[in-house]
């Protein structure tokens, strides 16, 4: 089984920064398979921020988040990140690490975002 812990959440003001963290844990080898950090606002679905790749030279971003963030992993600390730059008001959302192991989607509980003046 597979757990995901995510951290650093938290109130910032727009234009600040904020760095999440997923701590993996388990029996199983992570490293083979692709992470991502997702993000769900209230009254909205579920929606995908970044993925990133076993080998980490593979990364993918939505439009809405491409120069502002950066998705990174650690395989040997089994930990996955989230560098948000520039955060807009539009990016509060409580943040979600999955990661996809050959079909079999698993998630953390979630951290919360939210960026106010």
């Amino acid at each position: 089984q597979v757990q995901l812990v995510e951290s650093g959440g938290g109130l910032v003001q727009p234009g600040g920064s904020l760095r999440l963290s997923c701590a993996a844990s388990g029996t199983t080898i992570y490293s083979i398979n692709p992470m991502s950090w997702y993000r769900q606002a209230p009254g909205n679905q579920r929606e995908l921020v970044a993925t990133i790749g076993s080998s980490s030279t593979s990364t993918n971003y939505a439009d809405f988040v491409k120069g502002r963030f950066t998705i990174s992993r650690d395989n040997a600390k089994k930990m996955l990140y989230l560098q948000m730059n520039n955060l807009k008001p539009e990016d509060t959302a409580l943040y979600y690490c999955n990661i996809d192991r050959w079909g079999t989607n698993f998630w953390g509980q979630g951290t919360q975002v939210t960026v106010s003046s």
